[in-house]
């Protein structure tokens, strides 16, 4: 279970009001649980001067909550450009330390034909969706955890830009766990490069900085997204939620990010492709009393048997026996999907 410990700044997590919504945020794919990429395009700068020495970032955003996607991010531009045009510029830094109205602008700037940004910079992202994640997780044979997927997503991603024919010279990464191993894998795969990895190296590199800003708008965009689907596919009225109540950042900590767990939980189902049902925090509460378990067939059991016969219900669900997955199976797919 991967569900974070660490003290959590909600407010700084959760998504601006009228986040900006990049060319990263897929819709259809959110909507349908798939992890996908997105890939800027390379910027003019660089289509005029292919052979510009190259620094790239590497960050991340999103592994600790238990709804919304985990979203990977690289950042590149001319290494002569790096310092003066990200920081004193732009005043890129740390997505833990810029405000959710600032990281958005930032990020709409970057988005923006005919700025500086635009021109000089590119980016890509990788969003790993919460039912990817948990799927993987959660595997009988083989476990894909949580470091061996965020690794896999660095590396296509920065293998995606080398393909592009982009002249990359540094690389700077934001550690998973200890510096040393991963520095030392990345360099094997790319030998080419000076590899540079640091814990808070958002903080300490520029294009790291920026690569965190483009993964956390991205999440923040995504859950919004998210959400907006949720409540097109929901019955406001019978179920009593109004989109003001939200489901906040997504992290555990959050009050309403738990509150809306507990009060959308189907007692069999549990959740749509928004959660990840791989974390502690959607496991202990699917085996809270009011859940329903599931017991599988004995081999005497016979072939006469109903789905309901498979369904043991708690103590608390009692009165909704009869018909509980009746009603869920004659539901609307909107209905299920969020």
């Amino acid at each position: 279970m991967e569900d974070s410990q660490e003290f959590v700044d909600v407010i700084q997590e959760t998504p601006a009001d009228n986040v900006f919504i990049p060319p990263s945020v897929d819709p259809n794919n959110i909507q349908a649980g798939a992890s996908y990429s997105h890939f800027s395009a390379i910027p003019k700068l660089l289509l005029n001067a292919p052979d510009d020495e190259v620094v790239l970032g590497v960050d991340e955003a999103g592994r600790g909550p238990v709804l919304g996607p985990m979203v990977y991010a690289v950042y590149y531009l001319p290494k002569s450009l790096h310092q003066s045009l990200l920081c004193d510029t732009h005043h890129f830094d740390d997505s833990k330390v810029l405000t959710p109205s600032v990281r958005s602008r930032l990020m709409e700037t970057l988005c923006t034909s005919v700025t500086d940004l635009f021109e000089s910079c590119g980016w890509a992202t990788r969003v790993m969706s919460a039912r990817d994640i948990s799927a993987a997780q959660l595997k009988p044979v083989g476990v894909y955890n949580l470091n061996a997927q965020a690794m896999d997503a660095t590396i296509d991603l920065i293998q995606s830009v080398f393909n592009m024919g982009v002249n990359v010279k540094e690389i700077y990464v934001d550690t998973i766990g200890q510096p040393a191993p991963y520095q030392a894998r990345l360099e094997k795969i790319f030998p080419t490069a000076k590899i540079t990895v640091a814990k808070k190296a958002d903080s300490l590199y520029p294009c790291v900085s920026a690569a965190s800003v483009c993964a956390k708008v991205t999440r923040d965009a995504a859950l919004e997204v998210c959400y907006d689907l949720y409540i097109k596919g929901e019955n406001l009225v019978e179920s009593g939620i109004t989109p003001e109540d939200g489901w906040g950042s997504g992290y555990p900590s959050d009050a309403r990010c738990s509150n809306w767990l507990k009060r959308n939980k189907d007692p069999l189902f549990g959740w749509g492709t928004e959660c990840r049902f791989s974390w502690s925090t959607a496991k202990e509460l699917l085996d809270a009393a009011d859940g329903i378990k599931i017991r599988w067939p004995a081999v005497d059991d016979g072939d006469d048997m109903k789905m309901t016969d498979f369904a043991i219900y708690g103590a608390t669900s009692v009165t909704r026996k009869e018909n509980r997955l009746t009603d869920w199976f004659g539901s609307k797919v909107s209905q299920t999907t969020f």
